[in-house]
């Protein structure tokens, strides 16, 4: 009879361990599966409990992406319009004290445009937990010679952002400027830098 050359308890404790960690990985996927789950639908959840259908992601209205990602997971989201869930463009400049449009109608074309950038977002990570910071936006308001109240009306972007992300995610860094005209007639146009953590 050939005996082994390795102690029976040996063998066992060997085939113990090799259990444990087979063990050890098994529930460590299950609770990596488990956190991917709940991050997953944290935001969606948010958004449910706002009470906020996202519209369809745009695309692009002439010859450039609706996206652009750098090194170091940086998302550069080109600018979005004012598109509402039903597909209405807002128009027009704004400007009331010379019959163009409020603070107010402004305030929310910006909003649309700011779900319009988080419908992308949704879109091209699948995932709106994966977003890491909205770093900046930055706005370009259609305006009347003398209205000097741009920043209000990108406030409807900013707005939006921080109910559906938050602090610090949402917290942003931004400008708002004024223009004589946009593309399409379009009350407002904004763009984003976005920072997303990794699949």
């Amino acid at each position: 009879m050939i005996r082994s050359a390795f102690p029976r308890t040996l063998v066992h404790r060997s085939a113990s361990a090799v259990g444990r960690v087979r063990a050890g990985a098994a529930n460590g996927a299950a609770l990596l599966a488990q956190k991917q789950q709940v991050r997953s639908v944290h935001i969606e959840k948010r958004l449910e409990e706002l009470g906020i259908t996202l519209p369809a992601a745009p695309g692009p209205k002439a010859n450039y992406n609706i996206v652009c990602h750098s090194p170091g997971d940086v998302m550069y989201v080109s600018g979005h319009l004012p598109i509402t869930a039903d597909g209405e463009l807002r128009t027009g400049a704004v400007g009331p004290d010379t019959g163009g449009r409020t603070v107010e109608e402004g305030y929310e074309a910006a909003r649309h445009c700011g779900l319009n950038i988080i419908a992308t977002l949704k879109d091209q990570l699948g995932d709106l937990d994966r977003v890491e910071q909205v770093i900046k936006v930055f706005g370009i308001v259609n305006s009347r010679t003398e209205f000097k109240h741009q920043h209000l009306v990108m406030d409807g972007c900013s707005d939006v952002i921080m109910e559906i992300f938050g602090k610090p995610v949402g917290y942003h860094a931004r400008s708002a400027i004024g223009t004589s005209t946009l593309p399409l007639d379009m009350i407002v146009e904004v763009e984003a830098i976005v920072k997303i953590k990794p699949e």
